[in-house]
């Protein structure tokens, strides 16, 4: 089941009410279909605030974000652009598993695709 858009929008435009200079979103994505995720992270992108988004789909974020900070066991791995740091190496060393990361889009924005665990020699 997912939420509707405004169940997850109302809280932000609580928030906005308030008219802050940041916006701190921790998976706000989360238990939404495809569309609702766009249409949330359009509006987010669109904001005339510094938001602060806690996303957990590398997609989502190289699409979204401007810049990107990588944790792995709560420490900071990796600080840049998606293009800078959402890489071919740095995803099999964090998250353990094999992909490969294409930069075909406007502003040349990666895009990954997830071919298996490291252990998974066939995938893709």
């Amino acid at each position: 089941m997912t939420r509707s858009p405004k169940t997850c929008w109302h809280p932000i435009a609580r928030a906005l009410a308030q008219e802050p200079r940041e916006l701190l979103l921790d998976e706000p994505t989360n238990h939404l279909d495809i569309l609702h995720q766009l249409d949330l992270l359009n509006l987010v992108a669109e904001l005339p605030v510094t938001s602060v988004v806690a996303l957990h789909d590398l997609n989502l974020a190289a699409m979204y974000c401007d810049q990107v900070v990588v944790l792995e066991q709560g420490r900071v791995v990796a600080v840049g652009t998606p293009g800078e740091t959402l890489t071919e190496s740095l995803i099999a060393d964090v998250y353990g598993v094999r992909a490969t990361v294409t930069r075909p889009g406007p502003g040349h924005r990666p895009h990954i695709r997830f071919l298996g665990t490291r252990d998974c020699q066939d995938a893709g």
